[in-house]
């Protein structure tokens, strides 16, 4: 349900500033967990709304006002992310927390293998994500007051465990893949590569792209970011190579060449020259960081479906993308007995 029009209109000229003609608002499609709308001034784009959805939520879920801190926090860094104007965890204003930002105008692109362009722009906007995530973690996280934004140690054991707990809490049945990845990863911890910003969703239709140029004009859905392993991090972004195609539009199984479209293995040389890792190093623990990638995207689709079956979803294709739980941790499992 959308939020009162004019009882926002109200909150907008209060704390943002006023503005001719009637407020609109359209609800965008696409995401899953937190309901967003564009808010339109007298016919002109210059707001979105981000709200925790109604009902009972999982604990720890939905963290808008996160998104907003680490937002504002990185205003003036090399990352960039739309400006943030105002956030209210005050649930009797609009009927749910919700914050306010500017509308960023751009591209947002959902097909991975970028239908239209050619290689060398296809290959500028890989190299653009690829720049713009390494800049994330090479961000101090005390020199713009993130210091205390998570605990950073023994991230991917707390990970683990934090995502044991949210697919239990939502579990609709039983995925034996699921099963066998909670019983194994814990056991095989790796050594931490460093603690960093992380944004724990960072791909594609995560960004806005500018209209005419391979370069990234916002970072978007903060929702998942605390302090981390910066490799894992990187991991989860380089899921699009592993994910089947026809679960999700990835770049599985596609031939990448022709495309003008990094491999896997490219797209992490690339990301260690920008952070000065050590290529070997970041493999040797590849594996381990891709099987824990899938796992924890298999327990947010399961946390979907679960809002799905309470009526809670964000959107009409909650269920959908819910499904496609067993698929994921299967996947996740299949990397495990392959390493």
């Amino acid at each position: 349900m959308a939020p009162d029009a004019a009882r926002l209109a109200e909150v907008v000229r209060e704390h943002v500033g006023p503005f001719d003609g009637a407020l609109d608002l359209r609800r965008i499609e696409g995401g899953q967990s937190n309901p967003t709308f564009i808010v339109d001034l007298g016919g002109v784009p210059r707001l979105v709304l981000r709200a925790k959805p109604p009902g009972t939520l999982l604990p720890s879920a939905h963290a808008i006002e996160r998104e907003y801190r680490v937002m504002q926090a990185l205003a003036a860094s090399a990352v960039p992310v739309p400006r943030v104007r105002w956030l209210c965890e005050d649930p009797a204003v609009l009927g749910s927390a919700f914050y306010l930002m500017d509308f960023v105008p751009g591209r947002i692109l959902g097909d991975q293998t970028l239908p239209g362009l050619g290689p060398d722009a296809r290959r500028a906007m890989y190299a653009e994500l690829n720049r713009v995530i390494a800049a994330l973690h090479q961000v101090d996280p005390a020199t713009v007051g993130l210091a205390d934004y998570g605990r950073g140690e023994h991230y991917v054991q707390r990970q683990v465990d934090r995502w044991t707990r949210q697919y239990r809490a939502s579990a609709t049945g039983t995925i034996d893949a699921m099963d066998r990845l909670i019983e194994w990863l814990p056991a095989h911890l790796p050594p931490q590569a460093g603690v960093a910003i992380v944004h724990g969703d960072f791909r594609l239709d995560n960004v806005v792209f500018h209209a005419t140029e391979p370069r990234i004009a916002a970072v978007l859905d903060w929702e998942l970011s605390t302090l981390g392993d910066p490799l894992v991090d990187f991991a989860y972004h380089c899921l699009t190579w592993r994910i089947p195609l026809g679960t999700q539009r990835t770049l599985a199984g596609v031939e990448l060449a022709p495309l003008g479209i990094p491999t896997e293995d490219e797209h992490l040389a690339a990301y260690c020259r920008h952070t000065g890792r050590n290529l070997d190093e970041a493999r040797a623990h590849w594996p381990y960081h891709l099987a824990f990638n899938m796992f924890r995207l298999a327990a947010i689709q399961q946390g979907v479906a679960r809002r799905a079956l309470d009526g809670n979803a964000a959107n009409a294709r909650a269920a959908a993308a819910g499904a496609r739980a067993q698929a994921t941790a299967e996947a996740g499992w299949a990397i495990v007995r392959g390493a």
